[in-house]
Parts: C-alpha cells; structure tokens; sequence
C-alpha cells in the first residue's frame, strides 16, 4: 500500500468517524481502521465526498499507508481499550512516529504511556477533545500534550481543524506529557459545576416563581444575549421549551432526576484532594450528581425528613430573576477562578509550565463550556500571567462585587425555603473565606497541636510551637 495519508485515525465510533471527516473536508488525505471493517466501510459509503480516505482492514496496512513521520490518533475507549490499540501500533512504527490520544484519558495514564513510548523513540500526545461529536466534525477546542517537537509537525494539522474565533484557532500546545489531558480533565470539571449552578437557577426561578420550564426557557434565551452568553445557557433555553411528543408536557419534567457521570468529574476533584486546591464548587456539583443517583437515601429522606421551610413569596418578579442571574454569573466566575488554580498548582507541580491565558482563549470556541467571558479571562492573564487568584483581577472583581448582595439574597431565601443550591452555597462560602481577613483555622490548628502534637506557627514571632496540654501547658519551640 503506497504512503499517502497525511494523518490516521483508528476507533470509527461517532467521534473518531467525525474527527476523520473533519480531516478531510480540510483537505487532508486521512488513512481510517476500526477493529470492524463495517465502520470503515461505512464511513467511506457515506463521508467518501467529503475528501479522500484511505480504508485500512489491518492496522499493518493503516500504518502502511500512513506518509513519515506517521501520525495517528487514537479515538477508542480510554483505559485498557486505548492500551490494546498501543500495544498493537507499537512494533509497526518507527522512531519519531507520532501517536496521538484523543480519548479521555486519565493523565496519570498519559504520562505513563508517553515515558514508554520514548523508550520506544515515538512521541506520544495526550490530547483533549471537547466538543461532543459536532465539535469533532465542525471544529472542537483541542488541547495537546506532549513534546514540542511532536506539535511542530502535528500543530498546524489540529490548528486547521479545529473552531476559530475572531480567526484564532482553538488549539494550542499546553505542555509536556499528560498536560493536555489534565487541562481537558479540569474543562470537564468546570463543565460539571457550570452545568450544576445552570441547574440550580433553573430550580430556584421553578420555586421561587412557579414558572413553567417553558417560561424559564425563555428568561434563560434573554440571558443568553448578555454576560452570561454561552453554549450551555444556549441549549439549557432550548431543552427548557421543548415539548415531549409523547406526553404533551415539559420534557425536563419528563426526564428521571438522576444525573449520570462517566468520571471526569471525579477524577478532577480526587486531583483537587492531592493538590490541596479548594475547588468547591467542581466538588459540590459532583457530589450533587451522585446525591441525584443515591436513590435509598433520597426515598428514606423523602417519607422522614422535615422541612420547616416557609413558603416561598417572590414580591418582585423582575428583581428576583436578576438576583438569580447575577448569583449564577458570580458562582460561575468561581468556579472558573477555581479551576485556573488547579492548572497552576499541578503546572508548577509537574514542570508543565502551562499558559492559562491561552487556554481559556482555546475554551472560546468549539467546547463545551465556551462562553462570551472566556475573552475576560483571557484578558486578566494578559494583564498578568501568574495572577495568583482570577477574582482578584479588576474585572471580575467589579463584575462579582456587582452582583453580591443578590448572591447573598438568592442563598439566603433558598436556605429559608428549603431549596439545595450546593454549588451557589459552597461557591459563596468560597468567596467569604478567600476574602476573609483571619479564619477560623487558628482555632482547628490549635486542636491539633493539642490531642497530636502537631505544632503550630504565631502571628506575632517566627517558628514553630507546641504546648504542653497534658502537662504545665507551657509553650516550647518544635
């Protein structure tokens, strides 16, 4: 088989297929396998006009066909899936051969395989997708890993490919080895608490108004003309007025309350855990997913716990849905400040030195969690690449200043009126306690230092101390 792929992709599911269509349609020659020959003959039935593909029964032949150095993604499941597809490429590439994992892959496991493939001489990029299947056809915001070397010649193919926004492509090289897929592990976290606080607006306008789905959809459309414009508040309006065909009522109030989560959620929040970040608010929205699913618990909570909530009196309509849209944009604002955090600390732990101006810029377009504020997050790197806190910058400082009286309003009355808001409670709490000027863990140290020993420093002298609780209770120096 002649060498005339520019790129490969192997794992012909709905995202590998699209991706490889995208490459096409861009011009590129695009060698495409999947362990079922159907799907690759499929893709080449039903995609064959879109640009040239070159189908491959054998990953012998896949390689065969690809142009050196060869570059091949990989978009199979991540785990064991994605180790079978690397054990299987492994002994038919040669030194400086490119492979490119798409998946969502846990980083751990990235940097993992990217040290056993140099071994090999091959270069290994963990890279983020996000976009579901219409980013992958249409652009998606793309995160690499990997060495710059690899991105030199792989760069510019996944630059062309993915979305653009004022011309400037939403891909860029984020780091050495599992980077990429870090960035793209905290996207998704982000995505999870962005979804939860979206969620919650929704129940707090529902309780507080006694609005329809349909008339939150429309209060959801207006808000997406502002501030808070953006892919999910777009779709939430959409799926808060569609109508289920089968019953003629809401399709939210027809769909189970129990949200799903396939891991990435968790693993940002474990990360958070080993880091020492408080990503409250990732943290609250995933453990408000797996509350939706703990079904015993809900059903005993339901038939014995009581309220004592009173009842609900919204005097002023148009002053409580700003109120609710300007806790959700302030909650919002955490938990991007928080997932920034959590890039920087695992960047000056793992020597990635990774550009958080530059990735919120690629988050702009073709992601999940693109948004209109995403340019302002951009900007306060800009200002100041090692901002050590995002709600310190100007901006948002003003922009959630603006909005706290509301915020404290909306968490007040949901707390009277007995509505969980987990994700704008926890997020509040995050802005008191980082604002705070002392906290209360004086008094937790000192706790420590009395039943474990384990010292304490002073505000008034250097070094560390310990008191004597069992005995004189004198103070020595640790």
């Amino acid at each position: 088989m002649s060498a005339r792929a520019q790129i490969g992709v192997t794992g012909l599911a709905v995202m590998g297929r699209n991706l490889a269509r995208n490459f096409a349609r861009h011009g590129y020659t695009v060698a495409v396998h999947n362990r079922s020959y159907a799907k690759t003959e499929s893709l080449v039935a039903e995609a064959g006009h879109e640009g040239d593909f070159v189908p491959s029964e054998s990953m012998a032949d896949f390689v065969a066909s690809l142009e050196r150095p060869r570059k091949v993604v990989i978009m199979v499941k991540a785990g064991a899936a994605t180790d079978a597809v690397i054990d299987e490429l492994v002994p038919l590439l040669e030194e400086g051969d490119i492979v490119v994992d798409a998946g969502n892959a846990h980083f751990p496991d990235t940097i993992r395989r990217e040290a056993a493939l140099k071994e090999h001489g091959l270069h290994f990029v963990g890279t983020g997708v996000s976009g579901g299947e219409e980013g992958a056809l249409l652009g998606p915001s793309i995160m690499p890993g990997g060495t710059r070397e690899s991105y030199e010649s792989l760069g510019p193919i996944l630059e062309d490919i993915s979305a653009k926004v004022d011309g400037t492509p939403c891909c860029t090289y984020v780091g050495p080895d599992g980077a990429g897929h870090f960035v793209k592990m905290v996207h998704n976290g982000i995505e999870y608490a962005d979804m939860q606080l979206i969620a919650e607006a929704y129940d707090l306008l529902k309780q507080g108004l006694g609005a329809s789905a349909a008339e939150i959809g429309e209060i959801f459309a207006q808000w997406n003309t502002g501030d808070l414009e953006s892919f999910l508040i777009e779709i939430t309006a959409d799926v808060l007025q569609h109508v289920d065909a089968a019953t003629g009522q809401a399709f939210v109030d027809v769909v189970l309350d129990q949200a799903e989560q396939k891991g990435t959620g968790r693993w940002t929040v474990q990360n958070g855990l080993d880091l020492g970040v408080p990503i409250t608010g990732i943290a609250e929205a995933t453990f408000a997913r797996a509350l939706s699913g703990s079904v015993p618990q809900r059903e005993a909570g339901r038939s014995a716990l009581p309220a004592h909530a009173q009842e609900w009196e919204v005097k002023d309509r148009d002053a409580f849905i700003e109120d609710v849209r300007l806790a959700l944009y302030a909650s919002k604002v955490v938990a991007y400040s928080q997932g920034f955090d959590q890039i920087a600390a695992a960047s000056l732990e793992n020597g990635w030195d990774i550009d958080r101006g530059a990735m919120a810029r690629i988050w702009r377009g073709g992601c999940i969690i693109r948004a209109r504020f995403l340019n302002r997050i951009t900007e306060a790197y800009e200002r100041d690449a090692a901002l050590p806190l995002l709600l310190a910058d100007p901006y948002f400082t003003d922009a959630v200043g603006n909005g706290l009286s509301a915020w404290r309003r909306i968490v007040a009355g949901a707390a009277q009126n007995g509505v969980p808001t987990p994700a704008f409670s926890s997020s509040l709490a995050y802005y008191d306690g980082v604002r705070a000027e002392r906290l209360p863990a004086a008094l937790i140290q000192a706790q420590r230092d009395f039943f474990g020993a384990h010292t304490y420093r002073r505000v008034d002298r250097d070094g560390t101390f310990h008191t004597q609780w069992s005995g004189d209770r004198a103070e020595v120096e640790a």
